[in-house]
């Protein structure tokens, strides 16, 4: 498959940015058919991710390569350029891409591109039809702009920190840079809308994003509660602060999910653990009185799960209708049968022999996403790409 099938066939991004955030929006972009160009740091070696293993993709003789899985998992479908753009002929260079290019995307420091005459006001003179891209920690704007953004301070800043977690534990941090990936979400969405203004305008813009606001934007119903309620929502573990029961419950064996979204499913449910009366009791009738009593039902709940296998209970429970499932790690995630049926793990031939990455979620009836590219090592496209007359269409 090439570009040219995909959705985003014939659009072209030069990627400034590094780590997880930027990456993550240009990837997805790179799979929907555009074509990336990956702006790096020579004397650094790159994006710094490239450095965050084990494991690494190994060379022939053995040695690591700078192919980290952390820098694999968010930069397929896109070439490495080894650019020093604190030099002039660096900035020439990249102002030179930049007209070849609907979108430039970056993650430096709020006004840190302004010295090499690579911010936004600088090259939308020359290029009034770009769609520049900008993310950062806190904003282009506010107190907090000049300080340094990374995903776990996103996290506590933003207040994910303070819902996650044991109850009488510290805070939690997600288990993946989710602060990061949402807002390289938030940028594709919002770079997509600027390019359809674009496409319809000729007027490029200026998109700007804060890991910070896409993380509170993303508390979704807690941020809402404390909104409308005035009241600072608790830790709960894996307890849903408006669904109850809607947790993980120990069985014999292992543990399970389950997901009583409603009276009539708490019924079937207590019904399949022969706890009939629990459906009628007043504490536990409607969805709000099992909330004001969540205690009292775990101490019932808990001890009657507990004695049963994990399979007993799923396949009980989805025999009458009720949403339950397994708690799964990562090897048997990827033994299901239903991740080789969605192709949620996909395999390409890269430098270094063949490499396995996370599939694409986006299935498309007339444009399906592409895999033609495997994530690169550093600056090995730089004498094909800078020698082109169009870069772009050399990938």
């Amino acid at each position: 498959m090439t570009a040219s099938d995909g959705p985003l066939s014939g659009v072209k991004v030069l990627d400034l940015s590094r780590i997880l955030a930027g990456p993550t929006c240009t990837q997805l972009l790179g799979d929907l058919g555009a074509t990336v160009i990956k702006i790096e740091n020579p004397g650094s070696g790159g994006d710094d991710t490239r450095s965050w293993g084990p494991p690494f993709v190994q060379r022939e003789d053995g040695s690591d390569s700078d192919l980290s899985a952390y820098f694999m998992s968010a930069n397929r479908n896109k070439r490495s350029v080894a650019l020093d753009i604190s030099t002039s002929e660096g900035q020439a260079e990249i102002r030179r891409l930049a007209g070849f290019a609907d979108i430039l995307i970056e993650n430096f420091k709020p006004g840190g591109l302004a010295k090499y005459g690579l911010d936004y006001p600088s090259v939308a003179k020359d290029l009034p039809g770009l769609v520049y891209c900008s993310i950062s920690g806190y904003g282009q704007t506010g107190p907090n702009r000049s300080k340094p953004g990374y995903d776990l301070m996103a996290q506590g800043y933003g207040g994910i920190m303070s819902l996650t977690g044991d109850p009488d534990g510290e805070p939690m941090k997600v288990g993946v840079g989710i602060a990061d990936v949402m807002c390289g979400m938030y940028a594709t969405v919002g770079i997509l809308a600027a390019l359809r203004h674009r496409d319809q305008t000729g007027e490029g813009q200026h998109l700007e994003l804060a890991l910070v606001d896409a993380q509170i934007a993303w508390l979704i119903n807690e941020g809402v509660n404390y909104l409308q309620s005035g009241q600072v929502p608790q830790r709960r573990g894996n307890g849903h602060p408006n669904i109850m029961p809607y947790d993980v419950y120990e069985t014999s064996d292992s543990h399970i999910i389950l997901a009583v979204g409603n009276d009539a499913q708490f019924r079937r449910f207590a019904d399949m653990l022969g706890l009939n009366a629990l459906a009628d009791d007043p504490r536990f009738a409607t969805n709000p009185d099992r909330l004001a009593h969540r205690d009292e039902l775990n101490a019932i709940l808990r001890p009657a799960i507990a004695v049963r296998s994990m399979e007993d209970m799923i396949s009980g429970l989805e025999a009458v209708k009720v949403p339950v499932g397994p708690v799964h790690d990562l090897a048997q995630v990827f033994d299901t049968d239903q991740v080789a049926a969605r192709n949620m793990q996909v395999t390409m031939p890269s430098e270094h022999g063949e490499v396995r990455l996370l599939g694409n979620p986006l299935h498309f009836s007339a444009t399906p996403v592409s895999y033609r590219i495997a994530p690169r090592s550093c600056g090995v496209d730089t004498e094909t790409v800078l020698a082109a007359d169009d870069p772009f269409k050399t990938v």
